[in-house]
């Protein structure tokens, strides 16, 4: 299984992005995805989640300015990131609670990181 951000950049302060994360492989089902982001000299820390039955929880330093979203469908998660502040500057991972196919009828858990999309914010 994997998972393929996009739609990272540079943007000034107040501007805009959406970020795309698409997964992809044997996938049985997919449980939560996350967007979690890791600024230099800092740790990974979640920004948002949603679950399998769409419950949202965001960190705090974003709420009211980024939304997450998902098509279950296409296995596709997204982030609206809106008034972009220098400090939302990180490389952004999506993250996903998957079941895989295995052998026959084996499925078993697993969870998948992608390689990240850089964000930076200029002043």
């Amino acid at each position: 299984v994997q998972l393929v951000e996009s739609g990272g950049g540079l943007v000034q302060a107040g501007g805009s992005l959406r970020l795309s994360c698409a997964a992809s492989g044997s996938i049985f089902s997919i449980n939560d995805m996350g967007w979690y982001r890791q600024a230099p000299g800092q740790e990974r820390e979640l920004v948002a989640d949603i679950t399998s039955d769409g419950r949202i929880k965001y960190a705090d330093s974003v709420k009211g300015r980024f939304t997450i979203s998902r098509d279950y469908a296409r296995n596709t998660l997204y982030l609206q990131m809106n008034s972009l502040k220098p400090e939302d500057t990180a490389v952004y991972y999506c993250n996903a609670g998957v079941r895989v196919r295995g052998k026959g009828w084996d499925t078993y858990p697993s969870h998948v990181w992608g390689k990240g999309t850089q964000v930076t914010v200029s002043s």
